[in-house]
């Protein structure tokens, strides 16, 4: 008897099977990067942003950096190196997530255009959406809603960016959103209106 197992093969085509889900999902994944300083307002617009298009039947999953830190990137320090690390195993998340139909949000500093860049790469640039929230290091340290830039100042904290370790702005992005002035709900629906159209799934 001929054995069918001979005619399967562990690695199905992703874009195929991408496409069957997003269409069961009707929506058109994107991962969307929100970086930033610490207290710029990455995790508050990112959570916001989950919730709105969740009331509008979309699925999402939010990733944030406690959370990375915890389980996949629990080996990690703060060196530019491990930062490095972090977001290329970040990336490699999102690409699982995207395969599934599944928009992602990521809220993390990512401080460097390599870092960002390497980012962008591995997900793919038509499925990267790129958030810079541009809010002022001083509003930012104005903020310090968990003490971190007091420890940093303090030496408490190496490796802290913004004081002891470099943030370098986008030379461009999709989108830039400055929380200095703005409401969390203002800030949100600038989001929700920019990616909207590309999440909505074409018939």
């Amino acid at each position: 008897m001929e054995d069918s197992f001979m005619n399967l093969y562990p690695v199905t085509d992703p874009v195929a099977c991408r496409r069957d889900k997003e269409k069961l999902l009707n929506q058109h994944a994107v991962a969307i990067w929100i970086y930033g300083l610490s207290g710029a307002g990455k995790s508050t617009i990112g959570l916001g942003f989950e919730k709105e298009i969740t009331e509008l039947g979309f699925m999402c999953r939010l990733l944030d950096g406690d959370e990375m830190r915890t389980g996949i990137s629990n080996n990690l320090g703060f060196t530019l190196e491990d930062r490095h690390e972090n977001i290329r195993r970040l990336a490699e998340v999102n690409r699982l997530f995207l395969n599934t139909g599944i928009i992602t949000v990521n809220c993390f500093v990512s401080p460097t255009r390599q870092i960002r860049d390497m980012a962008k790469s591995i997900i793919g640039t038509d499925d990267f959406v790129d958030v810079f929230i541009s809010t002022p290091l001083e509003v930012c340290e104005k903020r310090d809603t968990k003490g971190l830039y007091k420890r940093a100042r303090e030496k408490q904290i190496p490796n802290f960016t913004g004081i002891t370790s470099p943030f370098e702005i986008p030379e461009k992005c999709d989108l830039e959103i400055n929380t200095q002035s703005m409401k969390v709900e203002e800030c949100v629906k600038i989001l929700v209106d920019y990616v909207l159209p590309k999440i909505t799934l074409k018939k």
